[in-house]
């Protein structure tokens, strides 16, 4: 039970973990920092940087990257399923090759966004091809993982790409927001107008109203200050994950490096940063479901009985199948981004 201060919008500081833990109805974020070595001929880690990452289950991260579940140098992670539950992938650096059991497929960059709703199933494959042959690959990425509410747990799975082109952003005097999900209301000029997010996956709880369901990534430089708007629910709830710089001030108050804020929705929030170096933080926003949470890493369900059904659901039917040759899709040479979709017959651009 947290118990606010009269007067204080924090209600909580706390340590970040990894990955950090969400607030309802957000389940986690993975936040990935990688320095991969430049790319062999197949797009891997070249074989004399191998050496202590074991394949399938290189977690560690020695020598600044991980090859996860990736097999023969190529690292991600292979397909693996997932039910009830959500996943968006925020990518800052390096590439990331889709590939699914519905058959969708696609390449996306720096600043594109993924927003995959599994409902009831769905397998997927997430790879990261080191395209630079001749430099470093540089890679970051944080995959929100969003709760779905019961109701909506076994909705058909879908899968959008939001190119970097096409996504909104609020820019003021040395305050960026990346405006990955809900809408923004500029609080620095009354006249300014809303600024409306792209729409997501049409069965996520971010496309119901009620939820107020907001991701913003908000990048500080140094000396620079914005309020942010407020919830306009009750119920909403809203966190800050402050992963970059030292120098951030909530509404005036030092709350340190690399922590887990959470603050009252439903004030103007003031942000500023007292530091030289930028500050860069992440906030989630939402109306709690406030069901319960049954997780067994890749199933997110209600009950007990449930996640055991998935589980049989998974080894009767491998949630259709995988329509691709291997594990680990990787769609080739090239820094095209595209989405393949499944039944489509031409590709999607950025």
């Amino acid at each position: 039970m947290i118990h606010p201060i009269a007067d204080n919008p924090i209600l909580e500081c706390v340590d970040l973990s990894w990955p950090w833990v969400g607030i309802d109805p957000f389940l986690l974020c993975a936040h990935h920092i990688e320095h991969y070595p430049s790319g062999d001929a197949q797009y891997a880690v070249p074989l004399e940087h191998r050496q202590g990452h074991p394949a399938g289950k290189d977690y560690a991260n020695p020598d600044g990257y991980s090859l996860y579940a990736g097999a023969d140098g190529m690292p991600g992670f292979p397909n693996h399923p997932h039910r009830g539950m959500e996943t968006v992938s925020i990518l800052r650096r390096g590439f990331i090759d889709h590939a699914d059991s519905l058959g969708n497929s696609g390449r996306y960059g720096p600043g594109d966004v993924q927003w995959m709703t599994a409902g009831g199933g769905i397998q997927h494959a997430e790879m990261f091809p080191l395209l630079h042959q001749d430099q470093p690959n540089e890679f970051e990425l944080f995959q929100v993982w969003l709760n779905m509410p019961g109701h909506k747990k076994m909705v058909g799975p879908s899968y959008k790409m939001m190119w970097a082109e096409q996504i909104p952003h609020y820019r003021h005097e040395g305050v960026n927001v990346h405006i990955v999900a809900g809408g923004y209301q500029p609080q620095e000029d009354a006249s300014a107008p809303f600024i409306e997010p792209l729409s997501p996956t049409p069965d996520t709880w971010a496309a119901d109203p009620q939820s107020e369901l907001a991701i913003w990534v908000i990048t500080i430089a140094p000396g620079a200050r914005i309020t942010l708007p407020p919830a306009t629910r009750p119920d909403s709830q809203r966190t800050l994950f402050a992963y970059e710089g030292n120098g951030l001030l909530v509404a005036g108050q030092d709350v340190g490096a690399n922590r887990r804020v959470r603050v009252v929705a439903q004030a103007p929030l003031p942000l500023s940063n007292r530091s030289v170096q930028p500050v860069q933080l992440m906030l989630m926003q939402g109306v709690p479901l406030g069901e319960p949470v049954i997780r067994s890493t890749v199933y997110v369900t209600n009950t007990i009985e449930e996640l055991h059904q998935a589980k049989r659901d998974f080894q009767r039917t491998g949630f259709g199948g995988w329509p691709w040759e291997t594990r680990q899709p990787m769609h080739g040479p090239g820094f095209q981004r595209f989405a393949q979709y499944a039944g489509h017959a031409e590709r999607e651009l950025p």
